[in-house]
């Protein structure tokens, strides 16, 4: 199971000292069926590495630029920037950066550009309300993961994230039986289509220590994309310890 920290625009040196608990909790149990990665913003990436040396916690990014190494960019951090300061994950495609004009050419580029740099992805993809209503969520679902994917190798490298764009920040959550059937098409049509053995879906969405006992009962989800709260320990380690009760 995989339990993604995505801090967004949050956290300075100060914030560091939450993550005192989430290493001593990572130290202490004796459960080795997760993984734990923190995305924290690029202010705080090499602080933030030296931290977590000789802990169990994964550092990942939380956005690269399409080109892989540097250029006139201004503001923007390349994949092989963040591989040399310690970055394993990146997440690509977030709806936040969907909204400010990232399209599904610059997501492949991206994809690209991080496995050719030796990182692992983050990749996330849903639909809005309206296309939800419409009954549209499996056509846009297979669009934004086939322009992601298009010419693109070593698709073991990316873990793919379900995030329903309704469901971020507003505390709505999709019904059991809707995301249960959601991620069973997703796992099919990337065995099927793309010929991944044992692809990993992750849900993403207003996850919290309140709905998370409901979340685990589907069994065929591989983790989590948290944010909001990730930035308390104590919320991310709630989180983590009721998915195993």
């Amino acid at each position: 199971m995989y339990f993604i920290a995505n801090w967004k625009m949050f956290g300075d040196i100060k914030s560091l000292n939450s993550i005192n608990n989430v290493i001593k909790f990572s130290k202490l149990s004796k459960n080795k069926k997760f993984k734990l990665i923190y995305c924290p913003p690029y202010t705080l990436l090499n602080t933030f590495y030296k931290k977590i040396q000789n802990s169990k916690i994964i550092l990942g990014a939380q956005n690269c630029h399409h080109e892989e190494s540097s250029g006139p960019y201004t503001g923007s951090i390349s994949s092989k920037m963040l591989k040399k300061i310690g970055v394993k994950y990146v997440i690509i495609g977030h709806s936040e950066n969907r909204s400010t004009g990232e399209t599904d050419d610059d997501i492949n580029k991206k994809i690209k550009s991080s496995i050719k740099n030796n990182l692992n992805i983050i990749f996330c993809f849903g639909e809005t309300l309206k296309q939800k209503r419409k009954k549209d969520t499996n056509r846009v679902l297979i669009r934004q993961i086939s322009r992601a994917l298009k010419g693109v190798k070593k698709k073991d490298r990316i873990l793919f994230a379900y995030e329903p764009i309704w469901s971020i920040g507003t505390g709505l959550i999709p019904k059991s039986k809707d995301l249960s059937q959601t991620i069973n098409f997703v796992k099919n049509k990337l065995k099927n289509n793309f010929r991944l053995k044992f692809p990993k879906v992750l849900y993403g969405g207003s996850v919290n220590s309140n709905n998370i006992q409901k979340l685990k009962e589907i069994k065929i989800i591989d983790g989590f994309l948290i944010g909001g709260a990730s930035q308390k320990s104590k919320n991310f380690i709630d989180i983590v310890k009721k998915t195993f009760i």
